[in-house]
């Protein structure tokens, strides 16, 4: 599949590792210009045009002047792909602390629609832009031990819908992503806790985070409009093909 990102300039958050990682290196390769916003450094990853900030999103106070400074030298921006996430501490809902529970929502939820919230001025100066958020089939699919994900990415979704509602008129695709279970680090986490049936999973039946980066790819071009507002789903031999990856 021809990837049509030469020149967009894209910001993506939680790029360190992972999904976020796999996103910087293939975009990189296919000529986009990359803001990293990670709360800790990435290793050099080897592509030109690629630059990091740090920033915390669980401070929503510090993401402003973040993107701030990612639009300063971008000198645009494109593509917001709200990546970052984290699901620990695993617990069930009458072992959690509260704050850690919190903790989560904060990053999940809260640092994304503070990420999204300073990008726009950018995106509608320009007449536009794409925002994709990484979501999860926990948003509709409750999991013991995940109360703080599940909630987390069911407020993600939600404001997916909101932002297409609002800001569609205006130029801005708003879309999520439901990549299904990927060979991440997270998966360690999900695995040690034991608390439900996806720790329990043979990590063979795992995506490539490439996969999911090819699909965000792909969600960025008006291919994708019909799902504007949705989350779109990777473990569906449809969702696989459309977004060209391999599918029976």
């Amino acid at each position: 599949m021809r990837l049509a990102l030469a020149g967009k300039r894209v910001v993506i958050t939680g790029a360190n590792r992972g999904i976020g990682a796999a996103i910087v290196d293939l975009f990189a390769r296919n000529g986009a210009h990359l803001a990293m916003v990670n709360r800790r450094p990435a290793a050099p990853s080897g592509n030109a045009g690629v630059v990091e900030v740090l920033c915390d999103l669980a401070d929503w106070s510090a993401v402003p002047v973040a993107i701030g400074a990612v639009w300063a030298e971008l000198g645009g921006i494109d593509i917001l792909i709200n990546n970052a996430g984290t699901i620990e501490p695993i617990a069930r809902v009458e072992d959690s602390d509260p704050a850690a529970w919190a903790s989560v929502v904060q990053t999940n939820l809260v640092g994304a629609f503070a990420v999204t919230h300073a990008v726009l001025p950018a995106m509608l100066e320009a007449g536009g832009g794409t925002i994709v958020n990484v979501s999860s089939g926990a948003a509709i699919a409750p999991l013991e031990g995940w109360s703080h994900y599940c909630a987390s990415k069911a407020g993600l979704r939600a404001l997916t819908a909101c932002l297409d509602l609002e800001l569609r008129a205006k130029g801005i695709r708003a879309l999520g992503i439901s990549p299904g279970t990927v060979a991440t680090d997270m998966q360690g986490a999900i695995r040690r806790s034991g608390l439900n049936p996806v720790s329990r999973l043979d990590p063979n039946v795992h995506i490539a985070p490439l996969w999911v980066a090819q699909a965000i790819a792909w969600l960025s071009t008006p291919e994708a409009d019909r799902f504007l507002g949705t989350d779109f789903s990777l473990k569906t031999e449809e969702g696989r093909r459309l977004a060209g990856l391999p599918h029976s």
